[in-house]
């Protein structure tokens, strides 16, 4: 709902900016770094700064909850020694406003005021009571504490770097920019894959979270982690009742959602989660429960918004979700995806998600943004999280077969049931292999032979020039399965079933730094969209974890078919068709093929040209343009991916002025890098 950036300066414990123009200077570099994001809050900007200034705060606003200028940001105590930034939405806020009113003089009716209310009350533990999707800065002045914190699942982004002695925080990485920074590439972290499986960007120096005492250097700490029961523990309760429970637990997830003081929709897609979703809000809306600011009751007030691939290319849902609108009685609004509306919108897409993903979905996700935008919403519901807590991904099923699931004790129990399901399995995911293939023998035992690394190397098996090899430390399999740490290893070896350690594996890496990123709340808010994602509830998920693997995807051996999200269905079954109950899952995708000479084509070449590689400097030029011809000459959908994300590095290159990367030994020069366009 909102951007912010921040900063604190390291090093003592007394000083600040030296004069009068040190501090209009930093004031200025602040007021430039909210220009960058001011698509995120166009409705208030506020600011804040420690005397000496060796703190900042800023906030760019868009209002969702209490549209009044009380609810501008920053937010400060009373006592004026405790100051917040706050990015997103927190829920059940009525709660502790009702429960902290005697302590606390509240200035506003916002939701995200009680993050000092709370902080003030709790101390630093207050980051477990908060229930939704966020990223805040807080900086309690009498303590000389600068704490920053974003939700469990990273639906909001928050990205800190250093630039000279001051460190900065932003919601997005080019807020860095008009503060001195000047980005280079981590060819180490881009050749491991550590900025999709850790913290690590791929700019060097960039990372995801921090807290800072006593301006000394930041430390990293955890508040919160995903967990799974021992999978030699027996689950105590019966299916029916864990059908009712998550049935029960996703419609108050999604009741507490559709408050808003603004216009509200749904992303619809022809998949299972977002029809869940569309079917939960209409029931909701029957009962009673408001639609944002919409207080007629009628769930043909519902607006929901489907990407419309053409008919043709194998990838278009739009059918399936009319169908699904028109049995919910639901307005239905296709935005149709063309291949120049692809082209025109790939490199914003680059620009805002800050992330290169080999697809287009990224564009599709602009595109219906701005059709949401275009009918008076800010708020729109979505589906992302569904799959890795309630085990949809094809890529989760060899890791049901892997081990026995004890938990549950009606599952498959002996050696013939395995054998059977295993070979059921291989012939339902023909073209998907299970072999761990280049992965060494200790990776495999630490990862308890999940198979989600081999799975994932299609992100970073680019063609890159020979000379980054030097700097390719750790093959991306090992980078992917230490980035974990020892703790979450060992329990992936010793106490979680491999279904749930491949969820895991997912949430920590897949979703958090490339979903929730390319088609996720950067995207969203480049037109005022305020996405709120239930099945990434922690009430719905810390439930869902506990649910056995084998409820998860359940197998029938007498039709030796497997059925993915099996709880998940029966829980949703009254609110989706027929046609969306028995579909099994088709992730959301766009095409991989384009016409020769079309606009996807012209704008790949236009990027992909050999003075644009070779500024890069890690590439091989000869084998992108190589690769290039044969992505629509001969329609080879791999090597489309693989261009487009080559491409999308020249975006981010040429956007954010990246400096060339040169092998070691060789040198950079300040003339190599480009200028930042925006």
């Amino acid at each position: 709902m909102c951007g912010l950036t921040a900063f604190f300066t390291v090093g003592g414990t007394s000083g600040g900016v030296r004069c009068v123009d040190d501090a209009l200077h930093v004031e200025r570099q602040l007021e430039k770094s909210l220009d960058l994001v001011n698509h995120r809050g166009p409705d208030a900007r506020g600011r804040w700064f420690s005397p000496d200034h060796r703190v900042g705060l800023g906030h760019v606003r868009l209002s969702i909850i209490d549209l009044s200028p009380a609810g501008n940001q920053p937010f400060h105590d009373s006592e004026g020694a405790i100051h917040a930034v706050v990015n997103g939405e927190l829920y059940d806020h009525e709660q502790y406003r009702a429960e902290l009113s005697q302590e606390y003089e509240f200035k506003s009716s916002s939701d995200c005021e009680i993050v000092i209310a709370l902080y003030k009350h709790y101390g630093v533990s207050f980051l477990n009571k908060l229930r939704g999707e966020f990223a805040l800065v807080l900086y309690d002045a009498n303590r000389k504490l600068f704490l920053t914190a974003r939700d469990r699942y990273g639906v909001k982004s928050l990205y800190y770097t250093m630039v000279g002695n001051r460190f900065l925080v932003a919601t997005e990485m080019k807020s860095f920019l008009p503060f001195g920074w000047e980005p280079e590439w981590d060819i180490s972290g881009i050749r491991e894959g550590s900025w999709v499986n850790g913290t690590e960007m791929f700019f060097k120096g960039v990372r995801r979270y921090m807290v800072c005492r006593n301006f000394m250097t930041p430390e990293v700490k955890t508040y919160w982690d995903t967990e799974y029961p021992d999978k030699k523990t027996v689950f105590p309760h019966s299916e029916d009742e864990v059908i009712d429970r998550v049935r029960e637990l996703l419609l108050d997830a999604v009741r507490i959602r559709l408050r808003a003081d603004v216009g509200l929709g749904i992303y619809l897609s022809g998949g299972l989660d977002s029809s869940a979703i569309a079917g939960m809000a209409v029931k909701l809306v029957q009962e009673g429960t408001q639609l944002g600011n919409d207080t007629s009751g009628e769930r043909s007030k519902i607006d929901c918004f489907t990407v419309q691939f053409d008919k043709d290319s194998g990838f278009d849902e739009s059918d399936i979700a009319r169908r699904t609108a028109e049995w919910l009685g639901v307005e239905f609004h296709p935005v149709y995806l063309d291949e120049e509306a692809i082209a025109s919108r790939l490199e914003d897409t680059v620009w805002y998600s800050e992330t290169p993903v080999a697809n287009v979905n990224g564009m599709g996700r602009l595109a219906v943004a701005e059709a949401a935008h275009a009918m008076g919403k800010k708020v729109i519901l979505t589906g992302e999280g569904s799959d890795e807590h309630f085990s949809g991904y094809s890529d989760l099923l060899p890791n049901l077969l892997l081990e026995p699931d004890y938990s549950w004790p009606q599952s498959l129990n002996n050696q013939r049931d395995f054998a059977e399901a295993w070979k059921a399995m291989e012939e339902r995911n023909k073209a998907f292999s299970v072999i761990m293939g280049d992965v060494t023998a200790p990776i495999q035992r630490m990862l308890n032979n999940t198979t989600l690394c081999s799975r994932l190397a299609p992100i970073t098996n680019l063609p890159y020039a020979s000379w980054t090899d030097q700097l390719a430390l750790r093959d991306p399999a090992t980078a992917f399965a230490e980035n974990f740490g020892a703790q979450a290893l060992h329990k992936m070896m010793e106490k979680w079933h491999p279904l749930h350690s491949t969820q895991y594996q997912w949430t920590k890496s897949v979703l958090v730094n490339y979903i929730l990123r390319y088609i996720g709340d950067n995207i969203d808010m480049v037109h005022q969209i305020e996405t709120r994602p239930p099945f990434l509830d922690h009430h719905v998920t810390e439930y869902a974890n506990n649910i056995p693997p084998s409820l998860k995807i359940k197998y029938d051996p007498e039709n030796k078919t497997f059925r993915e999200k099996h709880i998940l269905r029966e829980a949703m079954k009254p609110f989706v068709t027929e046609e969306i109950y028995n579909r099994t899952k088709h992730p959301f995708l766009g095409p991989i093929r384009y016409q020769e000479g079309g606009p996807v084509h012209k704008r790949l070449k236009q990027l992909l040209t050999e003075e644009n590689i070779n500024q890069l400097g890690f590439f091989d030029t000869d084998q992108v343009q190589s690769e290039l011809v044969k992505a629509f000459r001969d329609k080879d959908g791999v090597c489309f991916q693989r261009v487009l994300a080559v491409a999308q590095y020249v975006v981010l290159g040429q956007r954010f002025g990246v400096k060339k990367a040169h092998e070691p030994g060789r040198g950079n020069t300040s003339s190599e890098s480009h200028s930042q366009a925006n």
